[in-house]
């Protein structure tokens, strides 16, 4: 066995660990309950709210975009933030000195965010079929078409999320480069009422990323019929796979040599000026 296919192989058992070890963390697992009791209030109150021009309830239509709108979250802020903190406390130096430790690195934080992000969507959805029970009559079709939309949903955020997390100085800056930006792409995205209540020059800047798409295809997995409360009155297959496949071409071309460049640069002294920064931060 050569040694990269071993760095590959400690990869996977790598972020398996990890994974384990952030869902034993009473922090991470409060945070996600907590997630998905906020969501399951929110279809709550919109479970008796129907979609104008369909026969759906809002809390339906909205429960499949939440999950599109967990993954697009999970994959550009997940990596972001699991980035920016691991160069600022070492651990990305150390990966980088061990023979292919990148390669391992980088396979484990892609193992640990898609597991993070399934059992996540899990939750939420557990928690939001106790108030849009119909969803659970979907074919087994929708659910694998859902899988495969959320799977290229992560590979058309994960890799932007790395190359915000490389260039950051901070976690701070990796959250602010993300979370403001996501926020306000949310709100236009049609997650929580149906995008055609919007402007159309709003309802452009909104397909053109990929939360709004992720939103789309889970309706079109999960929800079929409710296909009048989007735009166009259709479902765009083929713009929502173009979109996603795009983002995702772009971030796998563009994060492999920002990568490269960020671990070149790592080192003993600028970990150490980065903990001196973030002391002064706390302190």
């Amino acid at each position: 066995m050569t040694a990269a296919r071993r760095a590959v192989r400690a990869g996977f058992a790598r972020g398996w660990i990890e994974s384990r070890n952030y869902f034993r963390s009473h922090d991470e697992l409060f945070w996600n309950i907590f997630l998905a009791v906020v969501f399951a209030v929110v279809l709550f109150f919109q479970r008796n709210s129907v979609v104008e021009g369909t026969n759906q309830s809002l809390a339906s239509v909205v429960l499949p975009s939440i999950l599109g709108m967990t993954v697009a979250w999970g994959g550009l802020s997940g990596a972001a933030g699991i980035l920016a903190i691991e160069r600022e406390d070492g651990t990305l130096l150390r990966a980088k000195t061990i023979p292919h430790g990148m390669v391992g690195y980088v396979v484990a934080k892609v193992i640990m965010t898609a597991v993070t992000s399934a059992v996540t969507v899990i939750i939420i959805l557990a928690a939001g079929l106790l108030f849009v029970p119909e969803l659970v009559s979907t074919p087994w079709t929708g659910w694998l078409m859902m899988v495969g939309i959320l799977a290229l949903g992560l590979l058309a955020t994960m890799p932007w999320g790395a190359i915000i997390g490389s260039l950051v100085k901070s976690p701070q800056g990796a959250f602010g480069l993300t979370f403001l930006p996501m926020a306000a792409l949310t709100a236009i995205s049609g997650i929580f009422y149906p995008i055609t209540a919007l402007a159309g020059w709003v309802q452009s800047i909104a397909q053109l990323f990929p939360i709004y798409w992720l939103g789309h295809g889970m309706r079109a997995a999960l929800l079929p019929e409710a296909e009048a409360a989007e735009i166009g009155g259709s479902w765009r297959y083929l713009e929502m796979f173009g979109v996603l496949s795009a983002w995702a071409v772009a971030g796998l071309l563009l994060a492999p040599p920002i990568l490269r460049r960020m671990a070149r640069r790592e080192s003993g002294s600028a970990v150490e000026e980065r903990r001196d920064a973030a002391m002064k931060r706390y302190g």
